[in-house]
């Protein structure tokens, strides 16, 4: 059995199946979701009154640096005997101005608690590590700039750190406009905040929308827990406000109670590996078609390449997938689930043929270039990533060595790279289901959103 993140062996040994064993059947429910809880955690920490938020993520980098951002700004946040967590909001408004956040590489945290520096009594500086200062800020730092607040670069323009000093009177049923953007969280994150802003806030999105998926995400989840919220159709013109009241609309959010779904994301790695082995089935517990996260329409990509979709409704609701004899290559556009694209590759490096992915823009801004990254590392087994797909740089080709990749028991060792990239350590780690003698370098940054991933990797046998 694996051990804590902590104390994990680097290079961590991926264990193989064995040739001729039975297959696995299996039912797995990964941790809550990150992009619910940490939008849920903000919700609640600007809420009035005490919010509960059941079966959250816990213990991962990007929840606990969300947690340690919020408390920093004034509301206080409690872990129960029971797993939950209890939120006491601010009612609208920090108490805790001057506050200097260091949030590691967590971009949920760094964008959505950039928006929140709106409302702040004093200036809120946002810094992170290494990467987190190369990734973009700075188109979410113009519509702050919109809104009234003055943003500082305290190194390179466009990117953390960065200090947001929130205007002296908060515009009443403010307006931003903003253009094809770098990454669909700066969006949430304005979102996010507009329940507690006097009249509300209306976006309107030009040119393509970046990862729909998350934008229609957070326009649920606020309408979920109580903002009144208003789109078209297209997601071009999204409006949302504070929580209805005495039959209007009033500023702000009363106190909710919300269960957090378990991780789409995390989900993917186990619904693949399910697919790398003929028969074998995994089930994925607490997911099903009224999921709001996008990753969880991943099997139907599955099915696609051969594999069978198993679903369970009822009072546990399940969705599974079973493994095909042989994987068939795959066309797919990857828009509205991004952080599945690197679990969808490494199946196919196992297909009959070349794979297509689009729709991957966002990949280059992530904890690493993830691109680059599956190019480097997907080399090591003879598989060919290419870019740039009859001219579209947002699209890759995967291409296994002819004969297929090489899965006897004599085959090389390989180490692959993770760059400090959760998704690359759990995407990579699937390829050594199937091919014996892989191992993968720090093995711990997975506890970005998934600490006991390696337990329930070594629990499908």
């Amino acid at each position: 059995m694996p051990l804590g993140a902590d104390k994990l062996p680097d290079p961590y040994p991926v264990r193989a199946w064995e040739a001729g064993s039975a297959p696995f059947s299996a039912r797995v429910r990964p941790p809550g979701s990150k992009s619910v809880t940490n939008r849920a955690i903000l919700l609640a920490a600007l809420a009035r009154g005490r919010s509960v938020l059941e079966r959250p993520l816990l213990r991962a980098d990007d929840a606990e640096r969300m947690i340690a951002g919020v408390r920093a700004l004034g509301a206080e946040v409690r872990e129960t005997a029971e797993g939950n967590l209890e939120v006491e909001g601010v009612g609208g408004r920090w108490p805790c101005g001057d506050v200097r956040l260091d949030l590691g590489n967590s971009g949920t945290s760094v964008r959505f608690l950039s928006a929140a520096a709106l409302l702040a009594p004093g200036p809120v500086t946002i810094d992170g590590n290494e990467r987190m200062r190369e990734r973009p800020i700075g188109e979410l730092g113009e519509a702050l700039e919109a809104l009234g607040a003055r943003v500082d670069y305290l190194g390179e323009t466009g990117t953390p750190p960065l200090r947001i000093t929130p205007p002296t009177r908060l515009t009443t049923s403010a307006t931003v406009t903003l253009p094809t953007t770098v990454s669909s969280q700066f969006v949430s994150a304005l979102l996010l905040v507009a329940p507690f802003l006097p009249g509300g806030l209306t976006v309107t999105l030009e040119g393509r929308i970046t990862s729909r998926s998350y934008v229609m995400m957070t326009a649920g989840l606020l309408d979920q827990v109580g903002a009144v919220v208003k789109t078209t159709e297209s997601l071009s013109l999204i409006r949302v406000g504070g929580g209805a009241g005495g039959g209007a609309e009033r500023a702000g959010l009363d106190a909710f109670r919300l269960t957090i779904e378990p991780d789409a994301s995390g989900a993917t790695y186990f619904w693949a590996a399910a697919s790398l082995r003929p028969g074998a089935v995994c089930r994925v517990e607490g997911l099903d078609a009224r999921s709001m996260q996008g990753d969880a329409n991943f099997p139907d990509l599955l099915s696609r390449m051969g594999a069978a979709v198993l679903r369970e409704e009822g009072a546990t609701p399940s969705l599974g997938v079973r493994g095909p004899g042989s994987l068939s290559p795959i066309m797919a556009d990857l828009s509205l689930m991004p952080d599945a694209a690197m679990t969808l590759a490494s199946v196919a490096c196992f297909a009959k043929g070349m794979s297509v992915l689009r729709g991957l823009r966002t990949l280059r801004a992530k904890e690493t270039d993830r691109i680059a990254a599956m190019e480097r590392e997907m080399a090591k087994i003879g598989v060919k990533v290419e870019g740039q797909v009859l001219g579209d740089s947002d699209s890759i080709t995967i291409t296994p060595p002819k004969g297929g990749v090489d899965c006897s028991a004599g085959s090389g060792r390989v180490e692959f790279e993770t760059y400090d990239d959760h998704r690359m350590a759990m995407s990579l780690a699937l390829i050594g289901l199937r091919r014996p003698n892989v191992w993968i370098r720090n093995p711990g940054c997975v506890a970005k959103t998934y600490p006991n991933f390696w337990r329930d990797l070594a629990a499908l046998g």
